[in-house]
């Protein structure tokens, strides 16, 4: 195991890791112990008492954040002629369809978010294996597969994530960046700890929000007191 730099070492020291945080005093925490000299991502962790095997429990979805993500998210639009210039009015910055797909089956992925046309979907098969594992191919449940191509990215661009449960049960998803305030990550937050409790499968027992840690890009994780989450 490698030995921590002074910079790690000032860092942990302040953060209490026998200490449950309230949300926005975490995020504070947060902010006081990162020591990146960019404008690192702020994380949230949460683990649910899911099980992801099971596929009512499968846990995916998206949330808009009031304050948005801080960052500007690439999106590519697969769709027919009449609907490009709608795409591209709401920022796509990738428009098109035939030539688009040949461009991702040549290995290209330079997008964050990719948005469909239903009428399309046959024509995305192709690409499938590309985008699939890159979490990239475009799904109803994440409303990345619609005929309002315009509305879906202009909901990227303000704010709009998609997140899914892993194997372990964990949601991992960034919420802002460290150049936000407190209370803007935790807006965010419980902006996205809302979404997923509406989301709570019947089948799921016991505690739902078992554990909640947020971190920044250079920061030690922070826990979060679950009774404080509304």
């Amino acid at each position: 195991m490698s030995k921590l730099t002074k910079k790690q070492k000032a860092s942990q020291a302040k953060i209490d890791p026998n200490k449950l945080y309230g949300l926005e005093d975490a995020m504070a925490a947060v902010k006081e112990a990162n020591y990146a000299k960019f404008d690192a991502s702020v994380d949230v962790h949460v683990k649910l008492g899911v099980d992801p095997r099971k596929a009512d429990q499968a846990i995916r979805g998206t949330v808009s954040l009031p304050h948005g993500t801080g960052k500007s998210k690439t999106v590519a639009v697969f769709c027919t002629p009449e609907k490009e210039e709608e795409a591209k009015a709401a920022g796509a910055e990738y428009v098109g369809l035939d030539e688009l797909i040949d461009k991702v089956a040549g290995g290209w992925t330079d997008v964050d978010v990719v948005i469909a046309m239903p009428g399309v979907m046959a024509k995305m098969g192709k690409i499938a294996r590309v985008l699939g594992p890159r979490g990239l191919m475009p799904n109803p449940k994440t409303g990345t597969v619609t005929n309002d191509v315009a509305a879906a990215v202009s909901e990227v661009k303000k704010g709009k994530i998609s997140f899914r449960v892993d194997k372990y049960g964990i949601i991992h998803t960034s919420v802002g960046r460290i150049s936000f305030t407190p209370a803007q990550l935790a807006d965010n937050t419980t902006e996205l700890l809302q979404t997923l409790n509406k989301m709570k499968p019947s089948s799921a027992k016991g505690a739902y929000m078992k554990s909640i840690t947020v971190a920044s890009t250079m920061s030690p994780g922070v826990k979060v007191d679950t009774r404080t989450i509304k």
